[in-house]
């Protein structure tokens, strides 16, 4: 599946349609008297939210988007017919920004949600409505006003609860596939997973938790280096943090420095998220050497250190019942 998460399109909005001149014109009424209709309103552009869509692909092929008009008013002072509103169906997770103000117009996060975009224009006002005592045959009407043309920039986010982050082969899409049903590609090279990977794991009782695989950080990733700057932007919505670090690695340590100044540079708080931190890998390391690993982390951090293998399955429910906790514990009032 290739992964869109920005789009930039056009849409527009039906023109209203125009009021009209007409008389009444009935046998036996000598003096018909104006009968002109209004137009009928254009149609809007209206967003919707939907969890059938995972990405913004479809808006590489189609960047225009129009309403229907709006009809022309008729005789016998009948209202011509609105235009029919369009649904364009986005993503949950989708934020929509104006692109010529940066203004954001709306962020579509459940399904079903609506947001419109371009508001459909006012029908015209026929010459019925311009009867008075001075003029009792108005013979002008007015035009139906223009639909609203906009450039959107669309920007989706993942919506999950809890975001796996660590360097590139540290684990983490055979994490997501021992945890949940979701089958990415893995491979035994850096820079495997090109996409987010999104995988629900089920709780014992209850709903499950989204979790989402973020494509390998490297150092420099918050100013565009390499893969990571494109998706740090998906764990902004997550709660928890979970920070997995390849236990075989040349030095670990260097590796937890390197992911936690990425999340400080990046901003929006991520630094400060709940984190757990998961040695990963510990089926092919030497046990003393992960169990001194794990003092010296301690050191670093405050949070909690899990010592766990993806292949082998090894500590996983140990990792989930953490996350649990701390879900549980962040969604409680304070």
């Amino acid at each position: 599946m290739q992964f869109i998460d920005q789009a930039e399109v056009e849409v527009m909005a039906g023109d209203g349609g125009d009021g009209i001149v007409a008389f009444r014109r009935e046998k036996y009424v000598p003096a018909g008297g104006p009968a002109g209709g209004n137009g009928g309103w254009g149609g809007s552009v209206v967003l919707v939210a939907t969890d059938r869509l995972q990405t913004l692909l479809d808006f590489r092929y189609a960047r225009q988007f129009k309403a229907d008009n709006g009809k022309r008013g008729g005789p016998n002072n009948r209202t011509g017919a609105s235009g029919d509103d369009l649904l364009v169906e986005v993503p949950c997770g989708t934020l929509a920004y104006d692109a010529d103000t940066e203004e954001l117009l709306g962020d579509l996060v459940t399904p079903g949600q609506r947001l419109c975009v371009a508001q459909g224009g006012k029908g015209g006002i026929g010459n019925r409505h311009f009867l008075s005592n001075q003029n009792r045959a108005p013979d002008y009407a007015l035009p139906g006003l223009e639909g609203e043309i906009r450039r959107l920039r669309l920007e989706l986010k993942l919506l999950a609860e809890v975001g796996i982050v660590g360097l590139p082969n540290a684990g983490k899409s055979t994490l997501i596939a021992a945890l949940s049903a979701a089958r990415p590609k893995i491979a035994d090279y850096p820079f495997t997973t090109l996409v987010p990977n999104l995988g629900v794991v089920r709780r014992p009782m209850g709903d499950g938790t989204v979790f989402a695989d973020i494509p390998g950080l490297i150092a420099g990733a918050h100013a565009g280096v390499g893969l990571g700057h494109d998706f740090l932007r998906h764990i902004e919505r997550t709660r928890l943090l979970l920070h997995l670090i390849d236990a075989t690695a040349a030095d670990p340590l260097a590796d937890f420095r390197t992911i936690q100044q990425e999340l400080q540079a990046y901003g929006r708080e991520l630094a400060e998220r709940s984190q757990l931190i998961a040695l990963n890998k510990i089926d092919a390391s030497d046990p003393e050497f992960c169990a001194l690993l794990t003092a010296e982390l301690r050191q670093l951090t405050d949070a909690p250190i899990l010592m766990v293998s993806a292949v082998t399955q090894a500590g996983l429910e140990e990792l989930k019942q953490q996350v649990w906790q701390h879900l549980d514990a962040i969604a409680a009032p304070h």
